[in-house]
Protein backbone atom coordinates (compact mmCIF):
# COMPACT_ATOMS: atom_id res chain seq x y z
CA UNK A 1 0.00 0.00 0.00
CA UNK A 2 2.82 2.63 0.91
CA UNK A 3 4.41 1.59 -2.60
CA UNK A 4 1.40 2.79 -4.42
CA UNK A 5 0.84 5.64 -2.52
CA UNK A 6 4.22 6.93 -3.20
CA UNK A 7 4.02 6.09 -6.88
CA UNK A 8 0.59 8.24 -6.79
CA UNK A 9 2.47 11.42 -4.92
CA UNK A 10 5.07 10.76 -7.61
CA UNK A 11 2.67 11.70 -10.73
CA UNK A 12 1.04 13.92 -8.82
CA UNK A 13 4.57 15.81 -8.25
CA UNK A 14 4.78 15.38 -11.71
CA UNK A 15 1.41 16.56 -12.81
CA UNK A 16 1.79 19.48 -10.29
CA UNK A 17 5.13 20.52 -11.58
CA UNK A 18 3.54 20.42 -15.54
CA UNK A 19 0.99 22.40 -14.53
CA UNK A 20 3.35 24.82 -12.94
CA UNK A 21 5.75 24.97 -15.78
CA UNK A 22 2.72 25.86 -18.38
CA UNK A 23 1.63 28.60 -15.73
CA UNK A 24 5.15 30.00 -16.38
CA UNK A 25 5.15 29.77 -19.81
CA UNK A 26 1.74 31.92 -19.83
CA UNK A 27 3.50 34.42 -17.85
CA UNK A 28 6.22 34.66 -20.67
CA UNK A 29 3.84 34.18 -23.42
CA UNK A 30 0.69 35.99 -23.09
CA UNK A 31 0.25 39.90 -24.22
CA UNK A 32 -1.16 41.49 -21.59
CA UNK A 33 -1.61 41.81 -17.72
CA UNK A 34 -4.91 40.38 -17.57
CA UNK A 35 -4.18 37.35 -19.59
CA UNK A 36 -0.66 36.49 -17.49
CA UNK A 37 -2.32 36.94 -14.62
CA UNK A 38 -5.22 34.23 -15.48
CA UNK A 39 -2.85 31.53 -16.48
CA UNK A 40 -0.69 32.40 -12.95
CA UNK A 41 -3.93 32.14 -11.13
CA UNK A 42 -5.32 29.26 -12.96
CA UNK A 43 -2.57 26.88 -13.62
CA UNK A 44 -0.60 28.26 -10.88
CA UNK A 45 -2.81 27.58 -8.45
CA UNK A 46 -3.60 23.71 -9.69
CA UNK A 47 0.03 22.95 -10.16
CA UNK A 48 0.47 24.45 -6.45
CA UNK A 49 -2.25 22.28 -5.27
CA UNK A 50 -1.11 18.96 -6.69
CA UNK A 51 2.20 19.30 -5.25
CA UNK A 52 1.01 19.85 -1.84
CA UNK A 53 -1.53 17.35 -2.65
CA UNK A 54 1.95 14.57 -3.35
CA UNK A 55 3.42 16.23 -0.14
CA UNK A 56 0.35 14.89 1.90
CA UNK A 57 -0.21 11.59 0.38
CA UNK A 58 3.25 10.50 0.47
CA UNK A 59 4.47 11.91 4.54
CA UNK A 60 2.87 9.27 6.40
CA UNK A 61 2.23 11.87 8.93
CA UNK A 62 -0.95 13.03 10.19
CA UNK A 63 0.57 16.57 11.05
CA UNK A 64 1.98 17.23 8.07
CA UNK A 65 -1.21 15.66 5.71
CA UNK A 66 -3.67 18.61 7.67
CA UNK A 67 -1.29 21.28 6.81
CA UNK A 68 -1.13 20.42 3.34
CA UNK A 69 -4.65 19.97 3.24
CA UNK A 70 -4.86 23.56 5.06
CA UNK A 71 -2.65 24.97 2.09
CA UNK A 72 -4.03 23.19 -0.67
CA UNK A 73 -7.42 25.22 0.59
CA UNK A 74 -5.69 28.24 1.43
CA UNK A 75 -4.48 28.51 -2.38
CA UNK A 76 -7.30 27.52 -3.88
CA UNK A 77 -9.19 30.30 -1.70
CA UNK A 78 -6.92 33.24 -1.96
CA UNK A 79 -5.39 32.93 -5.32
CA UNK A 80 -8.44 33.99 -7.71
CA UNK A 81 -9.26 36.60 -5.50
CA UNK A 82 -6.03 38.22 -5.48
CA UNK A 83 -5.54 37.85 -9.29
CA UNK A 84 -9.13 39.44 -9.12
CA UNK A 85 -7.80 42.68 -7.23
CA UNK A 86 -4.97 43.32 -8.83
CA UNK A 87 -6.41 42.87 -12.23
CA UNK A 88 -9.40 45.29 -11.52
CA UNK A 89 -6.46 47.61 -9.87
CA UNK A 90 -4.39 47.67 -13.04
CA UNK A 91 -7.56 48.36 -14.85
CA UNK A 92 -8.78 51.53 -12.43
CA UNK A 93 -5.19 53.05 -12.81
CA UNK A 94 -5.25 52.72 -16.37
CA UNK A 95 -4.22 49.78 -17.74
CA UNK A 96 -5.77 48.08 -20.59
CA UNK A 97 -6.15 44.90 -22.55
CA UNK A 98 -3.60 44.20 -25.29
CA UNK A 99 -4.74 45.43 -29.13
CA UNK A 100 -5.75 41.63 -30.01
CA UNK A 101 -8.64 41.52 -27.03
CA UNK A 102 -11.71 40.96 -28.90
CA UNK A 103 -13.74 42.14 -26.45
CA UNK A 104 -13.70 44.36 -22.94
CA UNK A 105 -16.65 44.25 -20.96
CA UNK A 106 -15.61 46.90 -18.55
CA UNK A 107 -15.36 49.41 -21.19
CA UNK A 108 -19.09 48.64 -22.07
CA UNK A 109 -19.86 48.87 -18.25
CA UNK A 110 -18.16 51.91 -17.81
CA UNK A 111 -19.66 53.66 -20.95
CA UNK A 112 -23.35 52.60 -19.75
CA UNK A 113 -22.75 54.28 -16.46
CA UNK A 114 -21.28 57.17 -17.47
CA UNK A 115 -24.30 57.78 -19.90
CA UNK A 116 -27.16 57.28 -17.29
Amino acid sequence: MAEIALYAGAVLLLSGALFSLIAALGVLRLPDLYTRMHAASKAGAVGGGMILLAVALVSFDGAITVRALIGIAFLLLTTPVAAHLLARAHYQSGGRPAQITVSNDLDIVNKAGRDN
